[in-house]
């Protein structure tokens, strides 16, 4: 999956193709920073709270600075959904990780989950279910509900993972995409063109999101049908798993002076009253 994903990022940077619309975490050996601009471990949880990171705090003018560097035009966001995972045997708490194998992305996610005892297994979408069928994977991670019904894992799993009720999944929360177009492509449109195609992205994501999360919904219905079960972590599990996350974010957030930056503005917001999701108590001895 590496290999397909970085040749997408090679042909829109040279121009063989003009743009794409991927997941924003995808680039993370090409712009470390990518893995701060869509979310992550135990970071911020809510779609809204990302559109004002983008729209209100400069976050979409950092992530153009940094995409221009590659010739890449960060046009903007688009909300997609939450990741949850689906299991052959229940987890009740992260204390029943341990010893599980299971597909999850890699960079930050993995690095967590790596510390409850878990062994992570990158494996592009197409490769889950046969890999939970014949029972090489314990668990997977993948999408939200909707999609993941379509892609069968009722069929091969029995219980589903959530967050604590209002949290889908606490490791990745918001999978946010984006559209990225070629620079001089971008450049060949009018300013009039630019300023249409930013708008429709910003209410294709909001009509995106809402449109999948209706199906959501139906799709949770159809996994109970079928006898899956939902479990979820509790407020004691999320503070284990933050403890785990906080340093692996400043090893990320140094891997570079762009993510620094990024990393930096989202953790003044999370530890702004307004938010309240990390004290300084949390990151004692951490730096950026």
């Amino acid at each position: 999956m590496a290999a397909d994903n970085n040749a997408l990022f090679d042909a829109v940077r040279s121009g063989v193709l003009q743009g794409m619309n991927p997941f924003t975490l995808y680039w993370p050996g090409k712009i470390p920073a990518c893995v701060f601009l869509s979310s992550y471990p135990l970071g911020l949880d809510q779609p809204a709270q990302w559109d004002t990171m983008y729209y209100g705090l400069g976050m979409l003018e950092m992530a153009r600075e940094i995409y221009a560097k590659f010739g890449l035009m960060f046009v903007g966001p688009i909300q997609h959904d939450a990741n949850i995972i689906h299991s052959k045997k229940p987890v009740n708490s992260v204390e029943d990780l341990k010893g599980m194998k299971i597909r999850l992305p890699g960079g930050m996610v993995a690095e967590v989950f790596q510390q409850f005892g878990v062994s992570t297994v990158s494996l592009p979408g197409s490769d889950i279910f046969p890999a939970l069928e014949k029972g090489t994977i314990d668990a997977a991670d993948y999408v939200g509900p909707a999609v993941n019904y379509d892609l069968g894992f009722h069929q091969v799993t029995d219980y589903i993972l959530f967050g604590p009720p209002g949290t889908m999944s606490i490791y990745q929360p918001c999978d946010v995409m984006d559209l990225t177009v070629n620079m001089h492509a971008w450049k060949a449109l009018s300013p009039k063109m630019q300023q249409f195609v930013e708008e429709q992205v910003y209410i294709y994501s909001r009509d995106h999101y809402n449109g999948i999360q209706k199906k959501n919904i139906e799709a949770m219905g159809k996994f109970k049908a079928a006898g899956n079960t939902v479990s979820r972590l509790s407020a004691e599990d999320v503070a284990k798993f933050r403890a785990a996350a906080i340093p692996v974010w400043f090893k990320w957030a140094k891997k570079d002076a762009d993510a620094a930056r990024v990393f930096k503005l989202q953790l003044d917001y999370m530890m702004n009253d307004v938010m309240g999701y990390v004290t300084p108590e949390d990151i004692k001895g951490y730096s950026i």
